[in-house]
């Protein structure tokens, strides 16, 4: 099947991918949804920008859409950028939902009145061992945005791996975080993998923290050989 992926260049939507690809799908493009608004409520947004890279990285080509990320308006911007997906013969849409009601459902509702198919492989998935499978798969995951009490300034930048899942799983039994992040608790980027033909080699970056929230941001980075 010919099909795209809802693709912010972060750990589910990067999963979603992989999914497709393990699958036997026709990868055709990724779709990357670019937010002016911070607080779009159906789109990622830290680091965005870096997703051009990526799907060089990937080998896939991308589609990009600009949005003004106003709620419920921003739906409009996702389904002209749906149709036109349709018009270019894509069946399916996988995207990297695990939890969130809000977004799958407003997701199928568009694809519904498009024609396509919405997939979305790790709906209510275990948290743990979702995390657990990124990491053993050989994703290098880095955290881009934190926003949750128990989550300081130290996990901007962080990479994913076994130690850091194990911190997670601690402060989850102290203040209840969702382990995937599914609470809005962090934000993350994928920048290598199994699926990359390169990675992405971070050039300069910056770290800004408000009291109890911050950001990683990618100013510059660049494609290197694996």
């Amino acid at each position: 099947m010919k099909v795209a992926v809802l693709f912010s260049g972060g750990k589910d939507s990067t999963m979603a991918l992989y999914n497709a690809l393990e699958t036997g799908e026709d990868v055709k493009y990724l779709l990357s949804m670019k937010s002016v608004n911070d607080e779009s409520y159906m789109f990622h947004v830290p680091n965005i920008h870096i997703t051009d890279l990526l799907a060089e990285a990937l080998n896939i080509p991308i589609i990009t859409a600009q949005t003004q990320g106003i709620k419920e308006e921003e739906l409009e911007d996702l389904k002209m950028a749906f149709i036109k997906l349709k018009d270019l013969g894509v069946e399916a849409i996988y995207t990297g939902a695990l939890y969130s009601v809000y977004q799958k459902s407003r997701i199928e509702k568009l694809g519904d009145e498009v024609g396509l198919e919405i997939i979305s492989p790790y709906w209510h998935v275990d948290e743990l061992e979702y995390m657990k499978e990124i990491v053993s798969l050989g994703f290098e995951v880095i955290i881009s945005g934190v926003f949750a009490y128990g989550l300081d300034e130290s996990w901007l930048g962080r990479k994913i791996d076994d130690k850091a899942i194990d911190e997670l799983v601690e402060i989850n039994k102290k203040v209840g975080i969702n382990l995937a992040f599914e609470g809005g608790e962090a934000e993350t980027l994928a920048v290598d993998g199994p699926i990359f033909k390169k990675r992405i080699n971070i050039l300069k970056d910056k770290k800004t923290w408000h009291l109890d929230s911050g950001l990683y941001i990618i100013e510059e980075a660049e494609l290197e050989d694996k």
